[in-house]
């Protein structure tokens, strides 16, 4: 059983990601489920270096980064151990593929819960002057639409001032680690976009009904704009990346 599971935590290393990150990852997450607790030693260099089949200078890498994030510390000739804190000090997250729809569409999940809570306070609590950035970037978004650019900095820019404006620091913080990491497909769903007529304007569309919403300080109808511009979106690029698997079966 025990060469079972290695087998099958083996498979789980995608060697098209960064290696030393997909097992820091996997080693996390065995780690906050319980099967490493805290206190307890972690199996040796070689030991990990069977159980995910990769090499030993990965697993010291990938140790180190585990190390850095505060979930496990290096004791002089004894080896690593778990933290005892219970927990990481960082937030762990990989960089979604996008060939891989379902991971795609949990990260979309992850960005309505966050974004459209966000949207909600934001028609509550924002000021007047943080109104006005949340306008400057809204019609940013426009200017971008006009000169058919494909308006991805003016994007994460509209969505991070509507975090700021939620007034809830964390709001912002989870907005500026999760915006770098799925930078690459706004960017693609963007570039998409932008390539079927009219639907750049739809998309514009949408931004400004939120901001609307903002604007009137009408939180339930902003939480139901920012959630359903992200389902668009999600659908989208759900459409885009499709076609793509298509187009490259035919070839």
């Amino acid at each position: 059983m025990a060469e079972s599971d290695a087998r099958v935590r083996s498979s789980l290393v995608d060697r098209a990601r960064s290696l030393p990150d997909k097992v820091a990852t996997l080693v996390s997450k065995e780690i906050l489920h319980g099967r490493y607790g805290p206190g307890s030693k972690l199996p040796t260099e070689r030991e990990l270096s069977e159980t995910y089949g990769v090499s030993r200078p990965i697993i010291r890498e990938a140790i180190g980064r585990l190390k850095h994030d505060g979930l496990v510390i290096g004791r002089q000739g004894a080896g690593v151990f778990v933290a005892d804190n219970g927990g990481p000090a960082i937030l762990r997250l990989d960089i979604p593929r996008l060939e891989d729809l379902a991971e795609i569409g949990s990260v979309i999940e992850l960005l309505i819960v966050i974004e459209a809570g966000a949207t909600e306070h934001a028609a509550r609590r924002r000021s007047k002057k943080q109104l006005l950035k949340i306008k400057a970037a809204c019609d940013a978004m426009q200017s971008a639409i006009e000169g058919r650019h494909s308006g991805v900095e003016e994007d994460i820019a509209f969505h991070r001032a509507i975090a700021e404006a939620s007034r809830n620091p964390y709001f912002s913080d989870l907005d500026a680690f999760l915006y770098p990491r799925v930078r690459k497909f706004i960017s693609t769903a963007r570039a998409n976009t932008a390539k079927v007529p009219g639907l750049s304007e739809d998309v514009q569309l949408e931004h400004e009904a939120i901001y609307d919403a903002i604007a009137r300080q009408d939180a339930e109808e902003a939480r139901r704009s920012a959630e359903q511009h992200l389902k668009n979106a999600a659908e989208r690029l759900k459409i885009y990346l499709e076609n793509q698997v298509h187009s490259g079966k035919e070839h």
